[in-house]
């Protein structure tokens, strides 16, 4: 229940002396009571569409109740009243507060139902939480499109306002089906990968979940927002017409559309193979055009490549699947890292290998499955040593390469200065020549 009133006590028109005009009326009481409860937030009052039939009603209200009474000032209000017509105001004005006030009506009702089921539902969940982030601009526009439709038939605008008004509601209808639709794919994708943990040391099944659902929802969102926005735009008359006769012509113009959506398309069909196959995952560790890295990011056009220096390498999707690359984690995220060292042929091999199996098992980045020492080369003046160990992942196979390339060459220097790799030179005759000489065999090389 609403309702004004304004008491005035009793007088008479008078003019009073060295005072102004005095204006007095007899005892009377105005009211104007409306059924119903109206709660409207400060300022946006103006702005609620249906405030055009509550204002229309109040002013039915208010002219009997003027009409009715004795009060001069009050006939002047309703002769004032009465002589403004709407057909007057601009025929853009209702139409724009129409939508205007569906927006802020929406705004406010959203607000409300949002902090009502965070009070009764609670977003301490992470799921609740990202469905509570994700959908709340959606629903704001399903508000608005609920609140104009009903607003619309109650307002009595014109047959070409009430056209406008429904072909807009039904193209934002399409885009909120299109945004729902993107929306429930996000959140089904990533309920479904909750239950993995793709920074695990042991990853790989999540990797592989991780890629295929990751791939499949790029594809989907952009079969999605192609769909939507097809649709969109048929909802126009001129760009059905043009479609319409696009497919009918069928020649030159489809082979000339087709051609240009092939890399598009090759992409798409692209990423869909990866997704099956699987040639490469989320944080694999490849070698890319000579260079190495981990696959950072795959989307529905390209894959990112985070280098071993931090630049990022920008490859297509068709070039995994058209080009030889190599993947260091393919079936495991385990790996053997190799170390080279050039030593004298004095070196006493069993000693290196067993200093060799002393610093894997002091490391932290050994995964204790593969040590082992090799002469794998013998040049004239120089033998190959190669180390191999192996470690959980490829960075922490390259930490300890580094680290066991660093602690053997300090035991050479420490405890076999002489197996380090050295020049000598032999007198004969006078004559100094310049030789490679190892001690170990006695063979010469001059």
């Amino acid at each position: 229940m609403c309702g004004f009133g304004h008491g005035l006590r009793d007088g008479t028109w008078g003019e009073g002396a060295g005072r102004g005009t005095r204006i007095t009326f007899p005892r009377r009481r105005l009211f104007l009571r409306h059924s119903g409860t109206i709660r409207v937030p400060a300022g946006l009052g103006p702005l609620l569409p249906l405030g055009i039939v509550w204002t229309t009603k109040l002013s039915s209200s208010l002219g009997v109740t003027l009409q009715s009474s004795n009060w001069p000032a009050g006939r002047f209000m309703l002769q004032a009243v009465t002589s403004f017509q709407f057909g007057a105001m601009p025929d853009w004005l209702l139409p724009v507060g129409l939508a205007l006030g569906a927006i802020a009506v929406a705004i406010v009702l959203h607000s409300a139902l949002v902090a009502t089921m965070r009070r009764w539902i609670g977003v301490n969940h992470p799921y609740l939480r990202s469905v509570f982030t994700n959908t709340k601009g959606a629903t704001r526009l399903a508000l608005i499109i609920i609140i104009v439709s009903l607003a619309v038939p109650v307002a009595q605008l014109s047959d070409s306002v009430q056209s406008f008004f429904s072909r807009a509601l039904g193209l934002a209808f399409i885009i909120l089906a299109g945004w729902v639709a993107l929306i429930a794919t996000k959140i089904a994708a990533d309920f479904y990968l909750r239950r993995f943990d793709v920074l695990a040391d042991d990853n790989l099944l999540a990797r592989k979940h991780y890629t295929q659902v990751r791939i499949l929802q790029r594809a989907a969102e952009t079969l999605i927002v192609i769909v939507t926005v097809g649709a969109a735009l048929m909802t126009f008359e001129a760009v059905r017409q043009y479609g319409i006769s696009l497919f009918a012509s069928a020649g030159v113009a489809g082979l000339v559309v087709a051609l240009a959506a092939r890399p598009v398309f090759a992409n798409l069909i692209a990423g869909v193979q990866i997704a099956m196959t699987q040639p490469i995952r989320v944080y694999d560790a490849v070698v890319v055009e000579g260079e190495w890295g981990w696959i950072e990011e795959i989307t529905s056009a390209f894959v990112v490549i985070k280098l071993w220096d931090w630049r990022r390498l920008v490859v297509p999707l068709s070039y995994f699947i058209e080009k030889p690359f190599q993947n260091w984690t393919r079936e495991n995220a385990s790996i053997i890292g190799t170390v080279f060292v050039h030593a004298d042929y004095t070196v006493p091999v069993d000693r290196v290998r067993e200093k060799l199996k002393e610093i894997a098992k002091a490391s932290p980045l050994w995964d204790g499955q593969v040590v082992n020492l090799q002469v794998t080369d013998a040049t004239e003046g120089t033998v190959e040593l190669r180390a191999l160990v192996s470690a959980r992942t490829s960075p922490a196979a390259w930490d300890l390469r580094c680290e066991v390339r660093e602690k053997l060459i300090a035991f050479l220097q420490e405890e076999l200065p002489g197996s380090l790799p050295r020049v000598r030179a032999s007198m004969s005759d006078g004559t100094v020549r310049r030789q490679r000489v190892s001690e170990a065999n006695g063979v010469h090389a001059n």
